[in-house]
């Protein structure tokens, strides 16, 4: 069995660097967030939560050579966010549109010119 030490590491071995899953996860976010008020916003921000996942798994399993473990939470928290506001958005819609049509159900469902 092969023991590794902890802070030593191989001259070979490459310099710890960000997750590019992470980096595309958080500008996705952030493009879910800014699309959010036009429901557009769902989109890039289930996907976002998605490539956070697998950047979460790449990231404990690298042993320490990828980065961006601790803006996992923020990123999340941006999709989330966006998720919210663009369901919000679509309930909001969808209460104008069956009020609408509870404003329009009081009147006669013929044409004017019947005579009663």
């Amino acid at each position: 069995m092969v023991q590794v030490q902890q802070g030593l590491r191989h001259p070979d071995d490459p310099e710890p660097v960000e997750s590019t899953k992470l980096v595309a996860a958080r500008l996705l976010a952030g493009v879910g967030a800014f699309l959010s008020p036009f429901v557009g916003g769902a989109v890039p921000a289930v996907i976002a939560l998605m490539l956070a996942r697998q950047a979460e798994a790449d990231i404990r399993a690298s042993e320490g050579f990828l980065l961006g473990a601790s803006r996992l939470p923020a990123v999340r928290r941006t999709a989330w966010t966006a998720l919210g506001v663009a369901g919000a958005v679509v309930v909001a819609a969808l209460l104008v549109w069956v009020l609408g049509l509870a404003r329009a159900s009081g009147g006669p469902s013929y044409g004017g010119d019947v005579a009663l």
